[in-house]
């Protein structure tokens, strides 16, 4: 049995793209730092990478498969070699939108890249549905003279390739640093009271914006600690209601009971009150009351006057309702129950 190769120390992780996904690659013995640019051999053929994980950073729990490996550190006809390939890809984008206007397919092209030697050229589309492209390919690798890959993207992805700018004024996450998109759904903007507009909850992707799951699971955190906003909580200043949140300050606005003022307290000074949980002033009356301890003080605290009576005749109010239907044919009675 051969002795498997101690993957800490010959691994090294790299990204093609700004915020893509780390793929792993033997290092081949080059002694290699995060930041350099190094040339890698791909199933496309070599393309330009970029180092983001050390050598001997990488876990050997995170190898499931077999390497390639780096083939050198980027030198400078490689960096002008992709510089160039840029170019190109720029004007064979627009050989290959106007071939799909020939064939009248539903395909919008949103991007492309080369490997390294310029041999392959891949183009990323979106689609409504799926699209039938082998003609297209065939007539795409004839005109450009070299091999042409189709790779169909989603809504995201799109933005991903071709960047923008977001609401916030900077570039967009997705872009610049987020490698994986989160789970986002309508129910995260409710619970953070963003107005329900989809010009305001959209990205340029037109999905839902990602940065509502940035803090969600603060404000689940922090709602969960409080009372529901119209609910009466007890304060030094006497009891008020609870009319606002603001998650980001940490703090409550207040409607006092009496006089009918604002306050604003932080959700620490009105949690010294109960020790680690904030209780709703109904709560805190219902816990007041006495609660009993046997079957016989819950009967004789459920009985009220009135009840005492229904017991004295058998429980229940429909035995009176047939005495009078008794009465009303004529029929004799028995006179009054005792208790009456």
């Amino acid at each position: 049995m051969t002795e498997e190769p101690d993957a800490a120390q010959a691994v090294v992780g790299v990204r093609f793209k700004e915020a893509g996904r780390v793929f792993y690659f033997d290092a081949g013995g080059l002694s290699l730092e995060v930041g350099q640019r190094v040339v890698v051999q791909t199933p496309q053929g070599s393309e330009m990478a970029r180092v983001v994980i050390a050598p001997d950073q990488v876990l050997a729990s995170e190898i499931n498969e077999p390497l390639n490996p780096v083939l050198r550190i980027a030198e400078t006809s490689d960096l002008e070699q992709a510089d160039s390939l840029k170019d190109t890809v720029r004007g064979d984008l627009e050989v290959a939108r106007k071939k799909v206007e020939e064939h009248d397919l539903p395909m919008r092209l949103v991007g492309g890249d080369f490997n390294l030697e310029g041999s392959q050229l891949t183009i990323y589309f979106t689609a409504e549905q799926r699209v039938d492209f082998r003609n297209l390919v065939r007539d795409l690798a004839s005109s450009l003279n070299k091999r042409v890959q189709l790779l169909q993207v989603g809504d995201r992805d799109r933005a991903k390739l071709m960047g923008g700018i977001g609401h916030c004024g900077y570039q967009l996450c997705c872009r610049s640093w987020l490698t994986n998109f989160p789970s986002i759904s309508i129910r995260m903007a409710k619970e953070q009271d963003v107005p329900l507009n989809p010009a305001k909850i959209s990205g340029v992707c037109g999905r839902l914006l990602c940065c509502l799951a940035f803090e969600h699971e603060l404000y689940r955190e922090v709602r969960g600690q409080l009372p529901k906003i119209g609910q009466f909580v007890s304060t030094p200043a006497g009891k008020a209601k609870l009319i606002g949140i603001n998650v980001p300050k940490e703090s409550v606005s207040l409607q006092m009971v009496e006089g009918l003022t604002i306050v604003e307290m932080t959700i620490e000074e009105l949690r010294g009150q109960y020790g680690t949980a904030i209780r709703p002033a109904e709560v805190e009356e219902e816990a007041a009351a006495p609660v009993p301890e046997t079957k016989a003080e819950v009967t004789e605290t459920a009985r009220t006057p009135s009840a005492e009576g229904e017991a004295a005749k058998g429980g229940g109010g429909r035995p009176r309702r047939r005495r009078r239907r008794r009465n009303e044919r004529g029929r004799p009675n028995a006179g009054p129950p005792s208790g009456q």
